[in-house]
């Protein structure tokens, strides 16, 4: 009985690979040939294996579309949360959570691609989900920019619109983006995040982490 938990964390880890391979499979898929025009036959076949494989972990083609579609909003979130608590000014902050959110969004660019193509086909409860996280990440942005500029370290007039219009900046980037680009991923995310501070007048430039 002592080796029960050790398996389960061994089979739970081979899940979760699986898991990964079936999404990253479905991430080329949707994103080359669209959502309604891959069946999961096609996915199978470009993994190898047979489509009760991706059964065994996947309900249906619509729940993977969710997974996808929520993944870099998910990132985007998962970094305001670990930031937004923090004891430290209103402007590192921002610096921190804008460079972690534009390296969330890029590093995960395919899917944001696909959600942006692909969210009319969710089913309605899964889009009802995911643009609750949206208007999550907003509001807790909002409240960000607000707090920055009650503190007088941003000069903005209306928070809830700065802060959707770095949403729409950063969600953007995914179209423009070439991963062998000109600037590597962390240039980008450093100069954005410049864009960002000048965008709310930040009194004072910090370093990002």
């Amino acid at each position: 009985m002592a080796l029960a938990q050790p398996i389960r964390g061994i089979r739970d880890e081979v899940a979760a690979l699986k898991r990964a391979r079936i999404l990253a499979a479905a991430v080329e898929l949707f994103y080359e040939n669209g959502y309604a025009n891959t069946t999961l036959d096609a996915v199978a076949e470009r993994l190898g294996v047979t489509k009760p494989f991706i059964y065994s972990h996947f309900s249906s083609k619509s729940e993977i579309l969710a997974v996808i579609c929520s993944r870099g909003i998910g990132s985007s979130l998962e970094a305001i949360d670990s930031i937004l608590p923090l004891d430290i000014s209103a402007t590192e902050k921002l610096a921190t959570i804008s460079r972690r959110f534009v390296t969330a969004v890029l590093e995960t660019q395919m899917y944001i691609a696909i959600l942006f193509r692909e969210e009319k086909n969710l089913a309605v409860t899964d889009f009802r989900i995911i643009n609750d996280m949206r208007r999550d990440f907003d509001r807790k942005l909002t409240v960000l920019v607000r707090e920055g500029a009650a503190t007088g370290e941003f000069h903005v007039t209306d928070p809830h619109m700065t802060a959707l219009a770095i949403g729409g900046m950063v969600s953007w980037a995914y179209v423009w983006y070439r991963e062998k680009g000109r600037l590597p991923l962390a240039d980008v995310a450093d100069q954005m995040t410049k864009l960002i501070l000048a965008m709310v007048q930040a009194k004072d430039t910090v370093q990002a982490e």
